[in-house]
Parts: C-alpha cells; structure tokens; sequence
C-alpha cells in the first residue's frame, strides 16, 4: 500500500479539511483510490454531543423540578393544617368540618384495606391469565383474549363506577354477601348490614381495574423466560404444572412482584371508581360491608365544598399523606425486588 504524503495544513486552514489517503487496487501496484477519513472528533460531531447531553441533562432535571415543585406546594398548602394538628393528623379518627377537627386515619385505613382487597382478587386472577395466555391457550385465540384483557384498561374510571352501582352492588348485595356472611361471617370480616356498596365493593370494583396491568406485564415476564428452561424441565420428568412452577414462575417472580407493585399503584390512587361505590363514611369497622372511605375518594368528595383555611389545609395534607405513602409503597417494593433479585443471574431477570 502506498500513501500520498499529507499536506499539512497553513495556521488558518480550516480543520475540518480532512486528508485522504491512497491505496493500490488489487490489479496494480501503480494505481491509487482515495480513501477519506473519518470525520469523528470534528467540530461539529462535538457540538451535537454537547447539545445532546444538555438535551438529556435537562430532561432528567425537568422530572426533578415537576416532583419537587409538587412537593412544595403541598407543603405550602397544608401549613394551617401541619401547625394546627402536627403529627397527630394522621392517628385521630375525627373529621368534623363544622368545628374544623379533622384526623387522616379512617381515611388511610380505606386506602390500606382497599387496596389489599383489590391485590388478594387481581393477583391470582392476573397470574392465572397470564400463564394461561402464554403456556395452554390455542394459538387462534390468544390473541383476541389478550386484546380483550388490555381493552379493560381503556375503560374510564367513571364508568367502573356506573357498573358498579347498578350492576356490582346489586349482586353483591344479594348473592355473594349473605354466602359471605353466612359461612365466613366468623372471621369479622363479613358481619353487619348488607348494602352491597362498601369496602368489599370498592375492593372488587379495584381488582378489576388493576387486572389488566398486572397480567400483561406477568404476560410479557413469562414469555420471556427461555424456552430452553421449560424444555429441560419437561426432559426431566416434571409434569405441565411442576415444569410452570419450577421453571417458569421461579424465574419470572421479580418481573411479577414489580407487575403487582404496580397495580397497587393504580389502587392506591383510584378515584372515581371508588367513590361511586364505597360509601363515602369517615369510620373504621372491621367487616367489609360497611361503607368507608379513601384519602383520594374524601379529596374528590370534599374540595369543592372546603370552606376555611384549616379545612381546604386539611384537604391538601390528605394529598400530601397520599403522595408520601405512594413513596414509601414504591420504595419498599424497590428493596424488596433488589432482595429477591440480588442473587439471580441476569438471564433470571430477563
């Protein structure tokens, strides 16, 4: 190979000039092809990055600022409140807007049961689907029952709560709730009036909601633990529901813990839905028949009718407990996923 001698450039040659080099063509030695070099490391390659990473800089500040400027004004909001009631807003039962004596906890322990009513119906509901559209169902139908299942994550909330009045309760009311109180009502947690609207409607009005989340990602989990983990199981003898057990579901349980993490946020924050069919009651019973009440429900119920400093304060810290516990759910479940997945090789997470 031969190569021109580069000219080197005057003092106030453009650097951006670019030398070529020659090589010889296989069929002779005493012709040349010019090769340009590459331009990396030019001028303007170097102002595109720095426009990029300042792009990307500020996007990632921009989350920052909306999360902290969410912050302060909640903070700024409920100062009356914070000044007035301190730390024991969050462990008094009262909610008295006439005399301006207000306390979060009924409204916490709604949001709490709730949402674990709604996690121990999805959950297995959500599984169950998930292994069944990705390991038993027929090739033609899947995808329509997969279509049908993330259609109902398209429902507006408004109109899980319409059901739930006129559908829902309903049957509640008449079919599941005596069986309930009939052959469970020795736990407590099945005792009382039956209205058919309460926590156990909320729950269920819940666990349909959070459904299609927590199964389409269980379903996207599943499929992609290897193929070849199922085959060895299957080779050695298990049978379909050992092989799911052991191959499938082992692997997939982080991806599955994180898909119902997620689903408790959406139950945490549900709004409409659940104010149409729990009660709206500022009490803590044990049964689930009574009605009840939410930290997003009292919010959507009440603003607009706050009057006073102390009550819309009142109201602002309710958002500001809401939005700590949704802080600490996910910061748990970030521990608790890192415990879980610490140990696992990179392919277990996939």
């Amino acid at each position: 190979m031969q190569t021109v001698p580069e000219r080197r450039p005057s003092s106030n040659a453009d650097i951006s000039e670019e030398p070529a080099t020659t090589e010889a063509t296989p069929a002779g030695g005493d012709q040349l092809m010019v090769v340009p070099k590459s331009r990396v490391g030019t001028r303007d390659n170097l102002l595109a990055d720095r426009v990029f990473q300042g792009l990307v800089v500020l996007c990632a500040v921009t989350i920052l600022s909306i999360v902290g400027l969410i912050v302060f004004e909640l903070l700024h909001a409920s100062q009356p409140s914070l000044s007035k009631f301190g730390f024991r807003f969050l462990t008094r039962q009262i909610w008295d807007p006439v005399a301006e004596d207000f306390g979060a906890l009924p409204f916490i322990y709604g949001t709490i049961v709730s949402s674990l009513v709604a996690l121990c119906i999805a959950v297995p509901l959500s599984v169950g689907t998930a292994l069944f559209l990705t390991e038993l169902c027929p090739r033609w139908l899947r995808d329509t029952l997969s279509l049908l299942v993330e259609l109902l994550s398209a429902i507006p909330s408004v109109i899980y709560g319409l059901w739930g009045i006129f559908v829902l309760s309903p049957f509640l009311r008449v079919y599941v709730e005596p069986f309930l109180a009939r052959y469970f009502g020795w736990t407590g947690l099945f005792t009382g009036p039956k209205y058919g609207w309460g926590m156990l409607a909320a729950g269920v009005i819940l666990a349909i909601m959070i459904l299609p989340i927590i199964a389409s990602i269980t379903r996207e989990v599943i499929t992609a633990v290897p193929r070849v983990q199922r085959e060895a199981a299957l080779a050695l003898g298990a049978t379909k529901w050992e092989m799911l057990r052991m191959a499938v579901l082992r692997n997939a349980r982080p991806g599955i813990f994180g898909a119902v993490i997620l689903g408790l946020g959406r139950a945490l924050g549900e709004t409409m839905a659940v104010t149409m069919v729990i009660g709206n009651r500022a009490e803590i019973v044990k049964s689930l028949f009574a009605p009840g009440h939410t930290l997003a429900s009292v919010i959507a119920n009440e603003f607009s009718e706050a009057v006073g400093a102390t009550y819309l304060s009142a109201l602002v810290e309710m958002a500001l407990v809401l939005f700590v516990v949704t802080l600490i759910v996910n910061a748990l479940a970030g521990l608790l996923v890192w415990s879980i997945t610490r140990g696992m090789p990179a392919r277990a997470l996939a």
